[in-house]
């Protein structure tokens, strides 16, 4: 018998036609019909993701601003009520635990929503360095998430809620929908306008069918993945580890190493006045072919190993191979021409600019 754990939207993806693969010790639908289809209604229109994998955390007390800014990277004091910010949840060697979103509610009261497969590891950190006053909060069992992404996602919310708005990007609202709270979080992991949606478990089918019927088509892991990695952001557990930096995964902007201290702070401050020996940086095939995938060795032009790939599809977009990987500072500039192996071939690529597609 299967430990997958099951979404509050598991009937609605069999009835749907959805593909069910393990990720991340749940049981998700990777596509329904078409991963090109999914991905381009993202792009041009809008679609909906079951998020209820990823983990939602509270976080309250007088004291929670200070202890949350002594764990994470960025400045959570900057954070107005009803804001929110991509931050990094770090080990003492500066590697990354999570990446992560919080958002401030009120005063003395954080929304943080984290990675599914970082989850128990992310509440045991927290619990290592817990103090009194601060109370953290696990309501991930209790709570579904749908994320609502494309340019037309803001047509479906005011057709749902009846003419209500969005709060702005990297915003949050608490809604009373007949009783029950709503979090809506203007973000994204897709480069389209979108929010992220929580309610109830028990809630979770009535808010799938009516953005359904508001005009989200269904939309599965596979194209979340290739609409991710063509804006270039990174995924936990591949593109981000707990022995890799921020700094090396080229997002130090979110990185405050002037806020004062917190776990990780040390290193980090030492590697950005040394420079970091690699870095994270973009691929891009030269030509048609099969898509790169994780692990693909990537070769310089003598043949000799440089890294491997930690993220890589097929663009719908572009029509072309596309990856990233930790390459040697020397070999990272814009236009250096490499190879990525594939089965004993060698597909022409180079390094090009983040993002894929802007």
């Amino acid at each position: 018998m299967s430990d997958l754990k099951r979404s509050p939207l598991d009937s609605l993806h069999r009835e749907a036609g959805g593909r069910m693969v393990p990720f991340a010790g749940w049981e998700m639908p990777v596509m329904y019909q078409s991963i090109l289809e999914e991905h381009r209604a993202v792009r041009e229109s809008v679609g909906q993701f079951d998020i209820s994998h990823m983990g939602q955390l509270f976080v309250e007390g007088e004291g929670a601003e200070e202890w949350l800014n002594r764990l994470l990277t960025n400045d959570v004091s900057a954070l107005e009520d009803g804001q929110g910010q991509y931050t990094f949840l770090l080990n003492e060697a500066g590697g990354v635990i999570d990446d992560l979103i919080i958002y401030r509610i009120e005063e003395g009261s954080y929304f943080l929503v984290v990675n599914a497969a970082c989850l128990s590891a992310d509440l045991a950190w927290f619990g290592k360095h817990a103090v009194e006053g601060v109370s953290l909060r696990d309501e991930s069992e209790g709570l579904a998430g749908i994320a609502v992404q494309g340019p037309n996602s803001v047509d479906v919310f005011s057709r749902v809620f009846g003419g209500r708005t969005l709060p702005s990007r990297n915003g949050i609202d608490v809604l009373s929908v007949e009783g029950k709270n709503l979090w809506i979080c203007r973000t994204g992991y897709t480069g389209e306008d979108g929010f992220e949606f929580f309610c109830s478990s028990g809630a979770a089918e009535r808010w799938w069918e009516e953005f359904a019927e508001a005009g989200a088509k269904p939309c599965g892991l596979g194209s979340r993945d290739s609409l991710r990695l063509e804006k270039c952001y990174p995924l936990n557990g591949s593109d981000l580890t707990p022995e890799r930096t921020p700094l090396e995964a080229g997002l130090g902007f979110f990185v405050k190493l002037d806020k004062g201290e917190f776990i990780g702070r040390d290193v980090l401050q030492k590697q950005k006045e040394e420079k970091p020996t690699e870095r994270l940086i973009a691929i891009q095939c030269n030509e048609k072919g099969a898509p790169p995938r994780p692990g693909y060795r990537v070769l310089d032009a003598d043949g000799e190993a440089l890294g491997v790939l930690t993220s890589g599809v097929l663009s719908p977009i572009l029509g072309l191979g596309i990856g990233m990987a930790y390459l040697p500072v020397a070999k990272a500039k814009v236009g250096t021409d490499v190879f990525i192996e594939s089965r004993g071939k060698k597909m022409p690529a180079k390094v090009v600019k983040k993002p894929f597609v802007a």
